[in-house]
């Protein structure tokens, strides 16, 4: 079984995030970076199937030139080979023109299974899995558990809200987005870090892929404004108390 799984590159986690002075992104010189944590899941649920099923993993990443640090991290993890579609501009894409050169990159593999992060930790538009799946052709599901190959389809179980699953079983080849959680992550051994500096690292610039144009455009970002206000609700308690209801429902938007 081939499987490619497309990761991201972004801020660490507990990184001290300032817009920069364009205002268009954040500072980002000083920044460390780590893969994407639900595309890590992704990574994860790739190499547990291929233990079961036998086969590659394929890691597919589009960023700048030090994307490639994230990237040998998955292949010190256990994927075999990577592809890295070189974008010299950063996180200023788009999930429609990201997914469009995606689908190129891959023009050829044939992969049974495409995996994905259920969204980014930067953006969040938790679109790019679904619109690659779209602009490949192939059947999809979101926010997947657990995934079980049998011969020519997998059977896979879905998170719904307020603790109800679906269980689907669908054709392959396919795409899936993971949910975070789904599964214990592993560490990269010596070994692995060791094998990863010899693994294949497939360079494809962006600008040869002949994605169009991006149709959206970031203009500006900014640090939400911290504020307090006191209110003094007067009257009798039970009126006091129903005006406190509804500021924290329509205003606050807490209950």
């Amino acid at each position: 079984m081939k499987i490619v799984v497309a990761i991201k590159q972004v801020p660490a986690r507990d990184s001290l995030l300032k817009v920069n002075s364009s205002g268009t992104w954040i500072e980002d010189a000083d920044l460390a970076y780590e893969i994407n944590e639900p595309d890590a899941y992704a990574l994860e649920a790739g190499l547990q199937l291929k233990e079961k099923e036998g086969g590659e993993v394929v890691v597919l990443c589009a960023g700048p030139e030090g994307a490639s640090q994230t990237i040998r991290e998955a292949l010190a993890k256990g994927a075999d080979r990577a592809i890295h579609i070189e974008n010299s501009g950063g996180n200023a894409v788009d999930p429609l023109s990201l997914s469009r050169a995606m689908a190129q990159a891959l023009d050829g593999e044939k992969p049974d299974l495409v995996l994905t992060g259920l969204q980014s930790d930067d953006f969040g538009y938790g679109q790019t899995g679904v619109i690659l799946a779209e602009v490949m052709g192939l059947p999809h599901a979101t926010i997947i558990m657990n995934i079980e190959a049998s011969g020519g389809t997998i059977k896979v179980k879905r998170e719904l809200e307020d603790g109800w699953f679906q269980h689907v079983e669908m054709p392959l080849p396919a795409l899936l987005t993971i949910q975070s959680g789904a599964t214990k992550l592993r560490y990269a051994t010596l070994m692995g870090i060791k094998k990863a500096k010899t693994k294949e690292v497939k360079k494809v610039s962006s600008a040869g892929l002949g994605s169009a144009a991006a149709p959206i455009r970031l203009e500006k970002i900014y640090m939400p404004e911290k504020t307090k206000r006191s209110q003094i609700f007067d009257g009798p308690p039970k009126e006091a108390a129903a005006q406190l209801v509804e500021k924290l429902r329509f205003e606050a938007r807490v209950i």
